[in-house]
């Protein structure tokens, strides 16, 4: 799995993320060709090599026609909808804008339908969204993660008048991720850069990795620290090569109060709002109450969410939140013939071997069920089909 991390020291901002991924590699001739299937005049891309504070980076400068302005989030992704660009672009530049989008309508409180964009819904933020969709594919990228982000101070001239930094928008953004403070009294996360994290990056540590590429995208101000943000950039590194490795979040809480008829409904909503895995297991509390810790394993930007969804759910008054390492098979969905029909299964591998091959158990029990036979023994003679299928041992 090929993995970019953002390490975002001096903040983010949607050119300092184009400039760091043109710095690590991708063109800027492919980033033009790219924009320019979104049909729109009025724009410019340039790469300029700069240095701040001692260190060397890439500006990227956009100069798009001040007048072009994209009203709502409908006119911002009618050109991506209607470009030439491969699906998987077109998806993540939509899903950045629909963040965007989604947090301007609980800044205003209003619906997302009636969200109208005022400085984000200039064609540079559209060139900064699709651009960086468009650099993350070219180079491969299939997971995201981003450092802590800082914070900043100060004030900011918008449309709307003097607003505290970071903007209400960017805060809104930036829910579930990990924030800091360096001091720095300036807005060093602007909404575009939060939009573009929040729509592709989770909040987590450096996940152990092969490293290949370093990029540095540079701002446009002067700071007390180099005004640059760095991507990292490798294939993830498997532990003792049994798998890949990711940092995940685990969200518990010990209850000791609550109708057991209730968790069943709590965990469907867990899995519902994101959890990969939900779990009980029973303890023995003060005064020696029989109780229950409830386990949940997300990923780290999903943490906020299920905290929540705790305290609401349940009679819990405190949520324990823990950052974990997992190593994953890697895994896929496969269909193969057998005696019964096709049959999806989970195929895990480990070296390139197919070491679980696992039916779905909801189509194991309707074949059992029209057979007249015990669900273990369909669930036996389909799994040795498969292995046998894919060439392994049964």
């Amino acid at each position: 799995m090929r993995i970019a991390y953002f390490d975002c020291g001096a903040g983010a901002s949607g050119d300092m993320i184009l400039g760091a991924l043109v710095d690590a590699g991708y063109p800027v001739e492919a980033l033009r060709a790219a924009l320019d299937t979104l049909g729109i005049e009025g724009w410019r891309v340039e790469a300029r090599p700069v240095e701040r504070g001692g260190l060397r980076g890439t500006q990227l400068v956009v100069d798009a026609e001040r007048g072009r302005h994209f009203g709502t989030l409908g006119d911002m992704v009618a050109p991506i909808e209607k470009s030439g660009l491969p699906a998987r672009v077109r998806e993540r530049a939509t899903a950045i804008l629909g963040r965007l989008a989604e947090a301007e309508a609980r800044v205003h409180r209003v619906p997302v339908a009636a969200v109208h964009f005022h400085e984000v819904g200039a064609l540079d933020t559209l060139v900064d969204v699709v651009g960086a969709a468009a650099g993350l594919d070219g180079l491969g990228i299939e997971r995201v993660y981003v450092s802590p982000l800082p914070l900043g101070g100060g004030t900011v001239e918008t449309r709307h008048g003097r607003l505290p930094v970071p903007a209400p928008a960017t805060v809104e953004l930036l829910r579930g991720f990990t924030l800091c403070d360096n001091g720095i009294r300036a807005e060093l996360v602007t909404p575009t850069g939060a939009a573009i994290l929040a729509g592709v990056a989770t909040a987590a540590a450096l996940p152990p990795i092969t490293l290949e590429r370093v990029g540095w995208g540079a701002g446009t101000r002067e700071l007390p620290v180099p005004n640059l943000l760095r991507v990292l950039i490798g294939e993830a590194a498997a532990v003792g090569e049994t798998g890949e490795t990711e940092t995940l979040a685990t969200v518990e809480t010990t209850i000791d109060d609550m109708s057991p008829q209730l968790y069943e409904p709590l965990m469907e909503r867990l899995f519902e709002a994101g959890a990969l895995d939900v779990y009980l297991t029973p303890v023995v509390m003060k005064k020696s109450r029989p109780g229950v810790v409830l386990t949940a394993l997300a990923e780290p930007d999903r943490a906020a969410r299920l905290a929540e969804l705790l305290f609401r759910e349940t009679t819990t008054l405190g949520v324990r939140v823990g950052e974990v390492r997992r190593v994953r098979l890697p895994r896929e969905m496969v269909e193969i013939e057998t005696s019964w029909g096709r049959v999806p299964f989970k195929v895990s591998r480990l070296r390139g071997r197919a070491t679980t091959v696992t039916p779905e158990f909801d189509v194991v029990r309707r074949i059992a069920r029209a057979e007249g036979r015990p669900v273990r023994e369909v669930l036996d003679a389909v799994r040795e089909e498969g292995r046998r299928t894919l060439g392994e041992p049964a």
